[in-house]
Formats: structure tokens, sequence, C-alpha cells
């Protein structure tokens, strides 16, 4: 299971195969196995008793850990350019832990208003009822972030490509402000892996779901929290205690300082140790198993995404029953500069639309499709729409779903692996249903 012998400057296509993993030392399979197992035999007493004390690393339970999923974190924290990851049972808990890992009640994170609506969901509403208040800003202007921020805020938040209004934040010059004033900047990567890189551009923090495009399937929920190892925790130590001060439910113990003796993984360490422990989120051994052969084909697949999203962007553009397209090419002036900077040239799979006629227009839309999946999901091999105001953000109020950039009128497309002219025709058909009274 020894992968110490590749060189250290593979490309993404070459670590999505090869990251993590090798061969059984035992059996030679070069495909790892699904250790569907609860538990782990310890060699002696003294070892269970260095595993439990973080004395030494090893399997204890897989709740906390486990051989496959071990594979699953190595292979996307080497595609991402981090020290460590931890997976977990959904993106929604990487986004609930992400936060919890840094802060706690009484303290505050400064959240993009251009996220998911489950994810805004858990930020105006759960995370506030833990006493973990969210300010909401303008993604667009750095600035606001620190302008919402003092002596208790923890971190920023936001999404690299925002799902739905997908338009790009300037997120070098956020990371760039929060370490000036050593406040971590969490991004949810879930609409552009390997198209974004958000720790090349100062994110401490890459978070996924990886039930969309690294499982591409449909198949397994799974969420995943990379740390860039490069987020210096101690250069304010106020700032974040959670790392900084004694934990007493480790005996006192200081998570900046134990992580030494293995890397620059305080926060992955804590989130492992104590949140991933008490709360439970695991990751099922075969959902990362399924993962993992999502990740191997995923820069195939991101390649022909961003393929056909380009082109059924520019086909709707050209359509009398569409009266706006959301896409990332497709923006003008800084946005769409922030768009060329972040994405060289690949713009994603997800699209968005508005319909001349309204949301009755759209619902006629949703309902003659043929061949797109109408369901909630994104990132899957097959082409889906979804009308976000109806669905993904019903629970939001009118005023919080336009600060998202969802409109009564919006459908958003998944764009799928199928042929664009099957698509096209799909799509064709369905547009022209949407305009019958």
């Amino acid at each position: 299971m020894n992968d110490n012998d590749l060189p250290k400057t593979l490309h993404p296509e070459t670590l999505a195969l090869h990251a993590g993993w090798r061969a059984d030392l035992i059996t030679g399979s070069v495909v790892p196995p699904i250790h569907q197992t609860t538990s782990y035999q310890f060699a002696d007493s003294d070892q269970a008793a260095k595993r439990f004390s973080l004395q030494e690393a090893g399997p204890i339970y897989t709740r906390l850990g486990n051989p496959t999923i071990d594979v699953l974190e190595q292979r996307l924290a080497a595609l991402e350019g981090g020290v460590a990851a931890v997976a977990v049972s959904s993106g929604q808990a990487a986004s609930a832990m992400a936060v919890q890992t840094i802060a706690q009640a009484g303290d505050n994170i400064v959240s993009s208003t251009d996220i998911y609506g489950g994810t805004w969901n858990l930020f105006t509403h759960t995370l506030r009822n833990m006493g973990i208040d969210v300010r909401f800003v303008d993604p667009s202007d750095p600035q606001a972030f620190l302008k919402a921020s003092d002596e208790r805020t923890r971190g920023w938040y936001l999404e690299m490509l925002p799902n739905p209004k997908l338009v790009v934040p300037p997120l070098a010059e956020i990371a760039s402000l929060g370490r000036t004033h050593n406040i971590p900047l969490i991004v949810d990567n879930t609409a552009a892996p390997l198209i974004a890189k958000p720790l090349e551009h100062g994110a401490a923090i890459v978070i996924y779901s990886t039930t969309k495009y690294i499982g591409g399937h449909g198949t397994s929920i799974g969420g995943i929290i990379i740390d860039s190892g490069t987020f210096d925790w101690d250069k304010t130590p106020k700032r974040h205690p959670l790392l900084t001060t004694p934990d007493p439910s480790y005996h006192g113990l200081i998570w900046s300082e134990a992580a030494k003796k293995f890397g620059p993984i305080a926060y992955a360490l804590r989130l492992r140790a104590v949140l991933l422990r008490d709360l439970g989120a695991a990751l099922s051994p075969f959902n990362a198993f399924q993962l993992i052969q999502g990740v191997e084909t995923l820069p195939l697949r991101m390649e022909r995404h961003c393929e056909n999203a380009a082109l059924i962007a520019h086909y709707l553009k050209r359509h009398k029953a569409v009266s706006k397209v959301i896409y990332p090419a497709l923006h003008k002036g800084e946005t769409f500069k922030r768009a060329q900077t972040y994405f060289n040239g690949r713009y994603g799979g997800l699209v968005g639309f508005e319909l001349s006629n309204g949301v009755e227009g759209g619902k006629r839309f949703i309902d003659s499709l043929r061949l797109l999946y109408h369901v909630a999901n994104i990132g899957d091999a097959r082409s889906l729409a979804i009308h976000p105001a109806s669905t993904t953000h019903s629970q939001l109020t009118p005023t919080e779903q336009k600060a998202a950039g969802v409109s009564p009128g919006y459908v958003r497309l998944s764009v799928g692996l199928e042929h664009p002219d099957d698509i096209i025709a799909d799509l064709e058909q369905a547009l022209a249903q949407s305009q019958k009274a």
C-alpha cells in the first residue's frame, strides 16, 4: 500500500489513479479492497494506549478511520495539494464540521451569500441554534468579509463556483486579506474539482460533497475536508483557541502542538479526533470504495462535462424562449476575468437560465423533459435539471433566494456526458412545450 516511490510531480490524471495506493502488500491487489470492518486488532495493550492517546497513528475504529477511506483521503489530498484530508458521511456534514472544528458557541464565521440552499439553512438556523453566528456578505467585495469580522470571527466561507449563481468570487484577494488577520478561508469546491485549485490561491481549507462530480455516478453520499497545512494557527493564538489552548476532552492536549509529530495537520487532527469521534458522521467503507472509482475517471469526466456545458450554454443563449443564460464564460467584465483566472478555460458543468415566460414556463419545461432527469443532485454522469426556487432553495425567503441568485423562473442544468446533440434535442422539445399557454 506504499506509494512513496512515485514521483512527487505527477499530473492530476496520474494522481487520480495512483495516489495513496499502489498494491496490497500481501495479495498484490492493485485495487484498494473494501475493509468492511468496524474494529482493528491491536498488537498489544501498549499499542492500543498509544493510538488512543495520539502517540501513534493507526486504525482504532471505523468511525475514526478505515484503510479504504484512507486511500480516498490520501488521493484527494494529493489532487488538491493539501497535507491531509478527513472523509465524512456527506457534503452537508463536511460544511458543518469544517466550521465546528474552529468555532464554538459564542464564535462567528463570515460567509458569502452565494452558497447552496442547504448550506444557507445550515448556517442560518442549525449553526446559529448551536451558538455559532453566521454573517452573510456579498463575496464580490473582499472588504465586506473584514467589515463583518470581529475578535470572535474564526473563519470565512465561500463557494468557488456558487450553486446556482455561478459567479466566481475574488478568492485570492479574500484569502490574502484573511491571512493578514489570521482568519482562514474555507472554500467549497464541489462544483469545480480539478478545474479550480483554491489552495493554490490562498485558501486554508477545501471541502467537497464527494456525492457530486468526484463520485460522478449518483451512487454514494459522501464529503471530504482537506487541510492545506499552510495556515499558521499559532500566529495569533487567541484567534483560534480550539486549536491552541488545552482541550479537556484529551486531558489538556493542545492540537497545534500535538500535530507537530505528524506534520502541519492541527486542523485535520482535531477534526478527526474530536468532531468525527463525537459526532460520528463517518463515511462507510463501501461508499469510499465507490468514490475511489469515481476519482479515477474524474479528469476525463470533467473535460466532457465542461465541453458539453459550453455547447449547451451557447445553444440556450440563441434560443428565443430563453431570456438569460447564467454560465461563467458568458459573464461580463471583472466577473468573466475572475472565471478566466481561476478556471483556465474550463468553466464547469453547470448552466442556469431564465425562461421568458417565468415560473409557469419553468414548470412546463421541467415536466416536459424526457432525457434529462429531474433530480436535486449535480455532477452526475447523466444530465440533470431542477427548479431551485421550488426545491433546493425553497426553505429560503424570497429575499434570501434573490441573494443566492435564485429567481422564480430560474432553471439549473447539470450537464452530463451524453452526446450533446441528444441533450440539445431534449432541451429543444421541452423549451417548445414551455411556451405553450
